[in-house]
């Protein structure tokens, strides 16, 4: 590379380190105009375009890169990061095996391979690359950590334990690592944690993402040991602490679920159904009951309410798979509403008021478009994204033959579970009490209201009057969705299927019931929790 060549791509890297984009972009359209045949530079204009959200551009960009460099397996990994972009799964994978035969014995690739793999929902190709990059290179504690995460999906909970254990031993102020080990299995009085988790604390204390950490390690193995008192200290000071460190105004949620029920004062006509090809149901190829096959089943409500189980227990079916938490009818509702206001920028209630004249059975399609290609699924799948509830009369709307389920436990059980899960991603309400209360009452409220306009396309399922009869709840489910009884349902924790969420350790196991009353426990201590929902009308 001679001197020129090589300070203008020097530029180029350091304003993609500094995050202007643009200027970033600008500075490499002139590096491959003036150098096309440097592989490098039209790799770097890639990831400039998948970072301004241009995932065409970008999978044009490294297939210039490939061009020139065809052996080349970082190009052809990033190609498939650019699939995962334009939400082409098969594709990405394909281009992931690429990289795969071409990958050699460099450990950093075959972990660049397994998080690539895990995200387009191929946990056993992401185990077997995590297995090469350990192999590689056993004292990386960022290689043993992913493949641990990866044990937990696939259901090897005593292997993603020792992972655990020898990333933390690796890398010891790890604090992810310590919480993500206490979640696998209920510890006992003589195989725990607690000691090394106290004697960490105070390191912990010194970064405030390591202190939320453990101190829900510690509320979760307190709990386990039945000493309640401790684990709600540690709980307390931990939802504390993250809720400091969010920016969130939980109002604007409570004013989103007002908005939605403005917009939908009398239920919009639904749409014609949509088959998974895009035709008429009135063409589509009938299942054994009836349905249309290939329909999808959206599992809705709050997290820790029971949709993993619901999930595990319908994807046992043979006649259907688990696409996961699914943020696809999000996508196509939002983007059907810039296309309706002609840009690009929306104020939320401005949104939600667009949402009510579209093209429902267009909003359909472009759904099952999306879900199809991110999770691969051919047939009937689910959809599991709580928050799918906010749509519930728009879905009705625009897939008639969706089947929408709604998963609802007590209101202070529900409450308490969402409480004390340190979530990695959303749900900014769940770290105060009040707040929680003045979230769940806008929730129900949301739900009464799409109950009272789709009054058949709603089917309420209780998390606790499924624990408490297993059969007969699965067997009134299976009819609901027109699925005929197969008993592998009710052994859902035999499933061998990778589960992704939260609950990812728990439906490993039987059904059980210690969940239904937890709360009370802590009931003393809740009262705030208690008189917030009593506020709100809610008692429970």
């Amino acid at each position: 590379m001679d001197s020129s060549f090589a300070a203008e791509h020097r530029e180029v890297l350091r304003l993609m380190k500094a995050q202007d984009w643009r200027a970033a972009r600008a500075a490499s359209e002139r590096l491959t105009i003036r150098h096309p045949q440097f592989a490098d530079g039209w790799l770097a204009a890639s990831r400039i375009a998948l970072a301004l959200k241009d995932p065409l551009a970008a999978l044009r960009a490294v297939d210039r890169a490939l061009q020139i460099a065809p052996t080349n397996p970082f190009y052809h990994l990033h190609r498939a990061q650019c699939f995962l972009g334009l939400s082409q799964r098969a594709d990405a994978l394909n281009a992931a095996q690429a990289a795969d035969r071409l990958a050699g014995a460099d450990p950093s690739l075959w972990n660049a391979i397994g998080t690539l793999r895990s995200f387009a929902f191929d946990q056993w190709g992401a185990l077997a690359a995590y297995d090469r990059a350990v192999a590689l290179a056993p004292q990386e504690p960022q290689f043993v950590y992913n493949r641990a995460s990866v044990r937990r999906f696939v259901g090897d909970l005593a292997g993603a334990e020792a992972d655990y254990d020898r990333a933390i031993a690796l890398r010891r102020l790890d604090f992810e690592a310590y919480v993500n080990r206490s979640e696998l299995r209920v510890q006992s009085a003589d195989r725990n944690h607690i000691a090394e988790l106290e004697a960490l604390l105070p390191d912990a204390l010194r970064d405030w993402r390591g202190e939320v950490q453990i101190r829900y390690a510690l509320a979760k193995e307190y709990e386990d040991l039945g000493e309640h008192a401790r684990s709600l200290e540690h709980l307390k000071s931990g939802a504390r602490k993250r809720r400091e460190h969010m920016a969130y105004d939980v109002a604007i949620d409570v004013a989103t679920v007002g908005w939605i029920i403005d917009a939908y004062p009398v239920a919009p006509e639904a749409g014609r159904a949509v088959s998974p090809s895009g035709a008429d149901a009135g063409s589509a190829e009938r299942g054994t009951l009836g349905a249309p096959m290939g329909f999808p089943i959206f599992i809705v409500g709050l997290p820790r309410s029971g949709s993993s189980l619901i999930d595990r227990i319908l994807s046992s079916h043979s006649r259907v798979s688990s696409a996961g938490e699914l943020d696809c009818f999000a996508l196509a509702l939002t983007d059907a509403a810039r296309r309706r206001a002609g840009r690009e920028h929306i104020p939320r209630q401005e949104l939600v008021a667009i949402s009510a004249t579209l093209d429902f059975p267009a909003l359909g399609e472009d759904y099952l478009r999306r879900a199809r290609a991110v999770s691969g699924a051919s047939g009937c799948f689910i959809d599991k994204m709580p928050l799918n509830y906010l749509y519930c009369g728009l879905i009705h709307c625009a897939l008639p033959h969706a089947r929408i389920i709604h998963v609802f436990r007590h209101p202070m059980a529900a409450c308490y579970a969402m409480y004390k899960t340190l979530f990695k991603a959303g749900y900014p309400f769940s770290y105060d009490l009040g707040e929680i209360a003045q979230y769940y009452a806008a929730y129900r409220r949301l739900m009464d209201h799409w109950r009272a306009k789709f009054p058949d396309a709603i089917y309420d399922l209780s998390y606790e009057s499924l624990i408490g009869d297993q059969r007969g709840e699965t067997r009134k489910l299976l009819e609901y969705c027109d699925l005929e009884w197969e008993d592998g349902c009710v052994a859902f924790s035999q499933n061998p299927a990778p589960i992704t969420t939260a609950s990812a350790s728990q439906v490993r196991r039987p059904l059980y019931d210690s969940a239904v009353s937890q709360w009370r426990h802590y009931e003393p201590q809740l009262t705030e929790l208690k008189a917030g929902l009593e506020a709100q009308g809610i008692n429970g």
